[in-house]
């Protein structure tokens, strides 16, 4: 007996619904990059009806999940890869935003804490309170960063107050503390998430990140230091270059202590 046409019953309806998320959710994963499973092999996994895939596939097609051409295969639609210029000091939100992605960040933590490897850096006090920010960002909803951040608490204060979830850092510093970074230091390497990092990010154990560990000044004197871990399949950095104008480092943050416990 053929399932009906258009429209499916209440309970079809909540079984393609089910299907098209977990696919979905397979897919923000990694899966079926290379190969999308048809038809019939998704309704035997599934164990539904070749009519609910249909309706799963046609919902994931109109979110942009999947694409399909008149008599071809299903496949993955590859998620647009983000890059970012290496020589400027940038903000991840607005690179996110120029790309055409929407941002949103989750605050992981809100805090007033100390960290002596850190004030050194910035030129204070070992005990002095330093402001804590640990943020997942996000671009379309799908996690991209761990970003995690250190000011001085003493001149940043406001931030404590702020809503990150759709702002930016710096424009929060700018709007609130009345503070303007300049310029900075950067160096950029890759590492292999940790299983928290992984839970955060949803990403496989094959999936490397790059880390930024940023020291930002202001007029030339510290004043940010931070660290963002960001999927190493959704981000690259770019450098332009002649022949006079371009040379390679190895590393653009002195060796010494590193925030969080990630020394290279």
């Amino acid at each position: 007996m053929t399932e009906p046409a258009h429209p499916p019953s209440t309970a079809t309806l909540a079984r393609w619904r089910l299907v098209a998320q977990d696919v979905t959710a397979r897919i923000a994963r990694g899966e079926f990059i290379d190969v999308f499973p048809g038809e019939l092999a998704l309704a035997q996994e599934y164990e539904v009806s070749r009519h609910t895939i249909r309706e799963a596939l046609r919902d994931l097609r109109l979110t942009g999940a999947v694409t399909a051409g008149r008599g071809r295969p299903s496949k993955v639609s590859l998620p647009q890869h983000i890059e970012q210029s290496v020589d400027t000091l940038y903000s991840l939100f607005e690179s996110l935003i120029s790309a055409g992605f929407t941002h949103r960040s989750g605050v992981l933590a809100k805090d007033v804490r100390t960290d002596p490897a850190v004030a050194a850096e910035l030129d204070r006090d070992p005990n002095a309170p330093l402001l804590y920010l640990e943020r997942l960002r996000l671009a379309d909803e799908i996690p991209l960063a761990v970003d995690r951040v250190l000011l001085p608490a003493d001149l940043t204060a406001p931030l404590l107050n702020a809503d990150f979830e759709h702002a930016s850092l710096y424009d929060q510093l700018r709007v609130l503390c009345g503070i303007h970074l300049t310029g900075g230091q950067e160096r950029i390497r890759a590492a292999i998430p940790t299983p928290q990092e992984q839970e955060l990010l949803d990403v496989s154990t094959d999936v490397a990140v790059l880390v930024l560990d940023r020291q930002g000044c202001q007029n030339g004197a510290p004043f940010e230091w931070r660290q963002t871990r960001i999927r190493g399949d959704r981000f690259s950095v770019v450098a332009q270059f002649a022949p006079d104008s371009y040379r390679f480092r190895h590393s653009d943050l002195p060796d010494g202590p590193h925030p969080f416990g990630a020394a290279p």
